[in-house]
């Protein structure tokens, strides 16, 4: 991800050059009208240096521009949810999709935004994609959270194992037994979907989770309800 992101910053710097050329209007017109290409690299140069903040929203940018023809590209995929991992509507007109991690403080945070936008919003369905990527106990969280999605007891696994806090192995057995789930062994099932998660996330370019898709918006990390919402009502009006 580092390195995708290395090049978009490269080739941010190399189109600054236009954004640069466009605001010599003002302070290096003359410049331009002359064969002089060091002064006018030197002023682009100039520009560049005195409005740095160019860079970083030019990058920005780019990332965005990237990160949402990437979810328009695997819109389908992102909302087909593994068996039961989904809550909401069934016919939703927008769907929202989270990959998360149970050891994830910020996406533990994130639930209860989540659950308020599913109480209000009829038409609204959340798709959550698991992305155990911070430890081994992130992993076995992950493995008895997509045998509780096989069964048809995803949420209330989900809801139990946030509310319980960090999924150590016990807190992981006592939540298994208070919502009824029983499988916790990795099956071809599970592992294909770990690696359909991977392909899917890897080209949104986020640095970790959650990282939030709505339509072909995405979102990192904990932005919250209102974020959240906006987002849905900016799908819907587009839909």
């Amino acid at each position: 991800m580092a390195e995708m992101r290395a090049g978009w910053k490269a080739n941010a710097l190399a189109g600054l050059g236009g954004i640069a050329f466009g605001a010599l209007a003002v302070g290096g017109y003359h410049v331009l009208r002359t064969p002089d290409r060091a002064a006018t690299e030197a002023v682009v140069r100039d520009y560049i240096l005195d409005h740095g903040e160019i860079l970083q929203q030019s990058v920005d940018r780019m990332h965005h521009r990237a990160a949402s023809a990437a979810a328009s590209e695997h819109r389908a995929a992102l909302e087909t949810p593994f068996h039961g991992a989904w809550a909401g509507a069934a016919n939703a007109d927008v769907v929202l999709v989270e990959f998360f991690d149970y050891a994830c403080g910020f996406c533990r945070k994130s639930n209860a935004d989540l659950d308020r936008l599913l109480k209000e919003d009829p038409k609204l369905k959340i798709v959550w994609r698991e992305w155990p990527i911070l430890g081994p106990d992130s992993e076995a969280a992950a493995k008895v959270s997509l045998a509780a999605a096989a069964v048809g007891r995803f949420k209330p696994f989900h809801d139990a194992l946030f509310a319980a806090g960090r999924p150590t192995e016990t807190v992981i057995a006592e939540a298994s037994a208070d919502t009824g789930v029983t499988g916790e062994g990795e099956t071809a099932d599970s592992r294909a979907e770990l690696a359909r998660n991977m392909d899917l996330f890897r080209p949104l370019n986020t640095a970790g989770t959650p990282t939030f898709v709505v339509g072909d918006q995405v979102l990192e990390g904990a932005v919250g309800y209102d974020a959240l919402k906006q987002a849905i009502m900016a799908a819907r009006a587009r839909s």
